[in-house]
């Protein structure tokens, strides 16, 4: 960006936004942008361990230590990342969880080779300090433990406390594969946002992969998404905009104000936000909000990164309902889903066949695959997939490769990385 956009960029960000109406535009103008689908990226968290003593906590200074110019600011305040050698951002959740995020590619084989080349040198800068990357979409072994002192965080922690111990167990516990797909064109939006959430629950008990919890098997095939489903509703319910809608930025807008505040930044001090304060309360100086200064369009962009749905507009569709899989394995699920949207025609099929399980998200984390219908959308989607990987250019041993790691998980034999 030159530094005439960039200062153009900071103007917007600072102005006051007038009334509800400019708020909902300014988000659906953000949110999904508009264009021929042609690129894709993946956003890969681990948890971490170390080699000798897993259910040991991780420690920041080892963290530090480890990843060294690439610590984000989180663990090194005031400092400034450098990316990964391939491009990835490299990011840290609160109870340590490494996050990968990939640059958007143009080739899913480009994708896979760039996000695997900078796994790797994570995998090696953390085993300098004796660190392993997890296996498990949640913590098997440990129960959750903050790590990263934060004022979101900690006002995050304070505000789940609220819904149940789900939200602790989230931030701190939790892993997962996140595939980033373009939105596409203004006509095609609604078919592929309905297909992205129609695929939920098939997708979710296909690659299920987070079953014992701090040593105690949960019951759930996805505790993750137990997990996740058990923070505020507010801000991670799949009903609530997802399926088929005629007008999805608009409808996402509208949830998006209506959504209460999670944290309120301040310059000091804790940063709970008051109340049950939405951010269109905050515009109309409502409640609590009426002592504060108006929003500015920076602080909606903030407010926009504390929802947590299954599927998250950014301009892209950033899809988030995948457990984490093993370091060797997380392609099944990218290049799974990128074929499952790669033509009007496929993603129409998707809608069709997903039908009868569609909403089925407590099911799906509950039993899996153990789910008949489950398993026969699953089984479907995954032919309709399969046989769509060798048009996304990938090496035909790596179609070989998935499509025979994904029939190994429907035959109840998830392979290992």
């Amino acid at each position: 960006m030159s530094t005439g956009a960039r200062e153009a960029a900071a103007e917007v960000a600072a102005c006051a936004i007038a009334d509800r109406a400019a708020g909902e535009a300014y988000v659906a103008s953000v949110c999904f942008k508009h264009g021929p689908p042609r690129l894709t990226g993946a956003e890969l968290e681990f948890l971490v361990h170390d080699a000798l003593a897993p259910r040991r906590p991780p420690d920041p200074a080892r963290l530090r230590r480890a990843l060294g110019g690439h610590a984000p600011a989180t663990l090194v305040p005031g400092g400034r990342a450098a990316p990964l050698p391939a491009g990835s951002a490299l990011t840290l959740e609160p109870g340590g969880q490494v996050e990968i995020s990939t640059r958007p590619h143009s080739s899913v084989q480009a994708l896979v080779t760039d996000a695997g080349a900078d796994l790797a040198h994570v995998a090696d800068l953390l085993a300098g300090e004796g660190l392993v990357l997890g296996e498990r979409a949640i913590d098997p072994l440990r129960p959750p433990v903050r790590v990263l002192d934060t004022a979101r965080y900690a006002a995050m922690q304070r505000r789940f406390a609220e819904f149940g111990p789900g939200g602790e167990t989230m931030m701190c516990s939790t892993a997962a594969v996140q595939v980033c797909v373009d939105a596409g064109e203004p006509d095609a939006v609604p078919a592929r946002w309905a297909a992205v959430h129609a695929l939920g629950p098939v997708l979710l008990a296909l690659f299920a992969n987070s079953r014992t919890h701090a040593g105690r098997d949960t019951g759930y095939a996805s505790a993750r998404w137990r997990a996740v489903m058990g923070t505020e509703p507010a801000r991670t319910d799949p009903a609530a905009c997802g399926g088929a809608v005629d007008d999805p930025p608009a409808r996402w807008a509208s949830r998006v104000l209506d959504t209460p505040l999670m944290v309120r930044r301040r310059t000091t001090g804790a940063w709970d936000a008051p109340g049950r304060v939405t951010f269109a309360d905050w515009i109309a100086r409502r409640g609590a909000a009426r002592h504060w200064a108006p929003p500015t369009f920076e602080d909606l962009d903030y407010h926009l990164t504390t929802l947590f749905t299954p599927v998250r507009p950014r301009g892209h569709l950033e899809v988030r309902y995948v457990d984490a899989q093993p370091a060797g394995r997380w392609v099944d699920p990218v290049a799974l889903l990128t074929a499952l949207l790669r033509s009007p025609v496929v993603v129409d099929r998707v809608l069709e066949v997903c039908a009868p399980t569609e909403g089925r998200w407590a099911d799906a984390a509950r039993l899996g695959l153990a789910d008949p219908a489950l398993h026969r959308g699953a089984r479907a989607v995954a032919e309709l997939g399969c046989d769509g990987l060798a048009d996304l250019g990938l090496a035909p041993a790596l179609v070989d490769e998935i499509a025979t790691a994904v029939a190994a998980r429907l035959d109840g034999r998830p392979r290992a990385a």
